[in-house]
């Protein structure tokens, strides 16, 4: 299917509806042809929306909100944190694939999140995930959370501190004043499989 000149609101619209055939097991056929490969490699890819989300197993975007090959641009990361690489790939999809939509998406039960909460030496680079993490956590801890709910809270407040990162972007920035980008933040709930806008 190609979207073409979609507004944000239509393409939240086509999210919200594919999320909830997700959760409640009534999942689309999807082609998946040689036709359908071939289309999106001679016309080009025309998603409906871009979205940053965990690389997490358990939290496809493509399977949770049941799109096709073609319709979501998606970048995926260990705590959908953003660094310089990340923002480079959402200005792509939004200001040169032309994208009207752009979601942040968390998940309950984060394990970058739980491994910031819980402390203890990051080995490797993952030590850079936690760092962006943190003040999450500082701020959600000073916020009076604790148990699971301080897990919780560092996911929600990691959420508003991606976006904050996003927003700093020129690009992104002229995009959203002119009316051409719409940023929404989003929490997938595991049990459920329901998402939730924020």
């Amino acid at each position: 299917m190609s979207y073409g000149n979609i507004s944000a609101e239509q393409a939240l619209q086509l999210l919200q509806e594919g999320n909830k055939r997700f959760s409640s097991n009534e999942l689309q056929s999807k082609n998946v042809s040689s036709q359908r490969r071939q289309e999106l490699l001679t016309k080009g890819q025309k998603p409906f929306a871009v979205i940053l989300s965990c690389s997490d197993s358990r939290v496809p975007p493509e399977v949770i909100f049941d799109q096709a090959l073609g319709d979501i641009f998606v970048i995926r990361v260990a705590g959908n944190v953003v660094s310089t690489i990340e923002l480079g790939s959402i200005e792509y999809g939004t200001e040169h694939l032309q994208v009207p939509l752009l979601v942040i998406l968390g998940h309950d039960n984060c394990g970058a999140v739980k491994a910031t909460v819980d402390g203890g030496e990051a080995p490797g680079s993952i030590g850079a995930i936690v760092d962006m993490i943190r003040p999450s956590v500082d701020k959600a801890r000073a916020a009076g959370a604790s148990g699971d709910d301080l897990y919780e809270q560092a996911c929600n407040h990691n959420l508003q501190a991606m976006l904050t990162i996003v927003e700093q972007s020129p690009i992104i920035k002229e995009m959203v004043e002119h009316g051409h980008l719409k940023i929404v933040l989003a929490k997938y709930l595991q049990s459920s499989g329901e998402v939730v806008f924020f």
